[in-house]
């Protein structure tokens, strides 16, 4: 039956939709975007970490959450510019709907981190506790796009392999 669903199941892209992919300047931008952010996240998850353990580097591990954050709303922003160029959708999109469900919570909580700290809502410690229950979400939603990465690659390949070859 696993076979079957596997036959059954429809490429994350269509012709077109590959076309559209192709052809927008977003698809670019999330390629860089992607490792940057997450350099950025490790960077900062090292930091906080340090923080917790030792109680030093409360200003560097602070820093780091907020351009972690940034890096986030960036890639948020033009992630939906791409679904938008892709898909018709800016959010929400039928081959994405799970990874943007899982990205409004990654927004959530990093959001629930900048307000916390802006306005002293939680101490020192409990700021880092959120900040890294956010990188948590950030990581899940990591690994959705990863996987699905990896399907489109092998829908793309799937497809080469059975498509008749162009006459000489």
């Amino acid at each position: 039956m696993h076979d079957h669903q596997a036959r059954e199941r429809q490429p994350l892209y269509t012709a077109d939709e590959r076309r559209r992919r192709d052809a927008s300047r977003w698809t670019l931008v999330q390629g860089v975007l992607a490792p940057v952010q997450f350099l950025v996240f490790l960077i900062s998850l090292a930091l906080v970490i340090y923080y917790l353990v030792t109680g030093e580097a409360a200003t560097a591990a602070t820093v780091s959450i907020v351009i972690k954050t940034l890096c986030l709303y960036a890639i948020m922003i033009t992630g939906c510019l791409w679904e938008h160029d892709v898909f018709g959708h800016y959010l929400f999109a039928p081959a994405f709907f799970w990874e943007d469900v899982v990205s409004m919570l990654v927004m959530a909580l990093h959001t629930a981190y900048l307000v916390a700290l802006a306005f002293g809502l939680m101490d020192l410690h409990g700021q880092m506790m959120l900040a890294l229950a956010a990188y948590a979400a950030y990581v899940i939603n990591a690994a959705q796009f990863l996987l699905k990465l990896r399907a489109a690659r092998l829908d793309h390949a799937r497809q080469t392999a059975t498509s008749p070859e162009p006459a000489q």
